[in-house]
């Protein structure tokens, strides 16, 4: 099947080199993207790169968003309701109709640039050693602020009907659930098929636990 990976800030489809070779030696086809990054992009180009992704994918697709990109797997649930077999979110959850994609850190010169680790201290990084937070942040692509500032549009509501698989690293299924209930998650909530799995890892499994990751992965697959 193929699987679609759709990285979350500041990150290109590199991120995901381990991911991609365990679920290759699992029999899928992974598909890493790299959004468009340049400085004038927009989140509109970026949600274009996931659909002709999904439009070129063989079959239905399983359509993974990590973090922040969470929201772009599933505007593309949204515009593809019916092509897409699973969404699956990594450590984030989808935004809602009307608000901004991901303007969490302060915009200079046109771009939100990685902040540095203190906005992550604690469960988010703490599997990350100084080495690999040192890798992370020279790596790091400043997000155009047309992306981090761009308006979320969901228009169809068959998008609740894709099936839906949290993948909660920092967070547990039972913090889910409680949020959930607390209202917090509203397009969430309106999923019709919702599962929630656990992995032992902070904000980007990605990187320090890929192989389970893709297992993870991989058995959401084959939930179709």
């Amino acid at each position: 099947m193929d699987i679609l990976l759709i990285p979350g800030l500041w990150l290109d489809g590199a991120a995901w080199t381990g991911v991609a070779d365990t679920l290759r030696s699992l029999g899928h086809r992974p598909v890493p993207l790299t959004l468009p990054g340049q400085a004038d992009a927009t989140l509109d180009d970026q949600v274009a790169a996931v659909l002709a992704a999904v439009d070129a994918a063989a079959g239905e697709p399983v359509v993974v968003g990590h973090s922040a990109a969470a929201t772009l797997a599933w505007l593309a649930a949204d515009a593809r309701p019916g092509k897409i077999a699973r969404v699956v979110l990594v450590g984030g959850f989808p935004g809602v109709d009307g608000k901004p994609y991901a303007d969490f850190f302060e915009l200079r010169d046109g771009v939100m640039p990685f902040p540095g680790w203190a906005p992550f201290e604690g469960p988010d990084s703490a599997d990350l050693d100084e080495e690999a937070k040192r890798t992370f942040a020279a790596a790091a692509i400043p997000v155009p602020a047309g992306v981090a500032t761009g308006t979320v549009r969901l228009t169809d509501e068959r998008r609740f009907e894709v099936p839906v698989t949290v993948v909660c690293p920092e967070f547990t299924p039972a913090e889910v659930k409680a949020w959930l209930d607390a209202g917090d998650l509203p397009e969430l909530a309106r999923v019709k098929n919702l599962g929630l799995v656990d992995i032992d890892s902070g904000h980007w499994p990605m990187h320090t636990k890929p192989a389970e990751l893709a297992h993870l992965l991989a058995a959401a697959a084959k939930l179709g």
